[in-house]
């Protein structure tokens, strides 16, 4: 039996920006056309997030949050580099990237020798300013592993889980946010990074990611139709279990990864698509620290888009893996904010 590690991480786009900018989300949509007015006034809001907004629109919390996230990323990633893994799974989402109006597929597994990104090549020409200060132009390389895409798609057809695959990035700078921004995260220092991937999309947006772009228009000025729902919590705990099952019969010492913020903001309706639902989240923290990740299985769409924790279903498909192996997790941080529009949990399961 192949030996298996999970991580759990964020890709959350704001952290890599530089700290007067990570607040970009939440004006974006404090000048969205049909946002409670009352609401564009800071006095209005809750007395936490006001003084975490405080006199500076929230950039020392940003300066914060960056170095608590690597901190926890750099311990996460000595794990990682502890364990030696043949293949890195990297469950991801893609947000109006590589899938835009012509096919969303809710799952699809990449089957590539190779990755080129260019996360700081801003879509309007403009290089992305980053904490790292590199170029828009630069390139970042990663191996792929095709074999091991080729033998899941092949287990996964054997248990009746019929799931789309790739061999080409359509989107002009590689992969998508969530997967670069991974690996990003994970090499703050800029060691390198020579562990084959495998990145496996999972839809966990659904009924928003075509309507809002993919995060581009202010949440407040989508249309009111939403788009086809996104595949459920227990669909993606089923699929990760298998693949943990498909893995742990392989050949290869593997890590899986499943990077996504926890609850949003933007997502959040309840909370005027300004802050997080802390409470949805501090329940889940609960639950994974009492290692009680089988019920993520049980995530019901409505109530995890109540919470803006539409994401948490890329987790759930680790759950899968991580619960049906027996792993129990350790919870290396735990980032809650108000203005900087996701919290964020980083964990391993051993």
């Amino acid at each position: 039996m192949a030996e298996i590690i999970g991580l759990g991480t964020t890709h959350a786009p704001s952290i890599y920006r530089v700290p007067e900018e990570m607040t970009g989300v939440i004006k974006r949509t404090l000048a969205g056309k049909k946002l409670d007015p009352k609401m564009c006034d800071p006095r209005n809001w809750p007395e936490p997030m006001q003084a975490e907004w405080g006199n500076d629109e929230g950039t020392a919390a940003a300066r914060e949050y960056t170095r608590r996230t690597f901190e926890a990323t750099r311990k996460l990633r000595a794990r990682l580099d502890q364990f030696k893994p043949d293949l890195v799974i990297l469950y991801g989402d893609d947000q109006y990237e590589n899938f835009v109006e012509d096919i969303v597929p809710p799952f699809c597994i990449y089957i590539m020798d190779e990755f080129k990104s260019l996360p700081f090549a801003g879509q309007d020409g403009e290089p992305r300013r980053n904490v790292w200060n590199e170029p828009g132009d630069i390139v970042f390389t990663q191996k792929g592993h095709p074999r091991a895409g080729r033998y899941l798609v092949n287990y996964l057809r054997d248990q009746e889980i019929h799931v789309p695959y790739a061999y080409r990035l359509r989107y002009k700078n590689g992969l998508a946010h969530s997967f670069i921004n991974t690996l990003l995260f994970l090499d703050p220092d800029r060691k390198g990074w020579n562990y084959p991937i495998l990145p496996i999309h999972i839809n966990c947006y659904g009924g928003n990611v075509i309507r809002q772009r993919g995060g581009m228009l202010a949440p407040t000025d989508m249309d009111d139709e939403p788009d086809p729902s996104a595949p459920s919590a227990a669909a993606c705990f089923d699929m990760g279990r298998h693949i943990g099952r498909a893995l742990a019969a392989s050949p290869w010492r593997t890590a899986i990864i499943g990077s996504a913020s926890w609850g949003h903001g933007f997502l959040t309706p309840k909370n005027h698509y300004l802050w997080p639902d802390h409470a949805s989240d501090r329940k889940r923290l609960a639950e994974l620290k009492e290692n009680r990740i089988a019920e993520w299985r049980n995530f019901k769409r409505d109530a995890l888009e109540d919470a803006g924790q539409h994401e948490l279903t890329i987790w759930s498909a680790m759950a899968g893996a991580m619960s049906d192996l027996g792993k129990k997790a350790q919870v290396i941080e735990y980032i809650e904010n108000w203005t900087l529009n996701t919290n964020s949990c980083f964990a391993v399961f051993n």
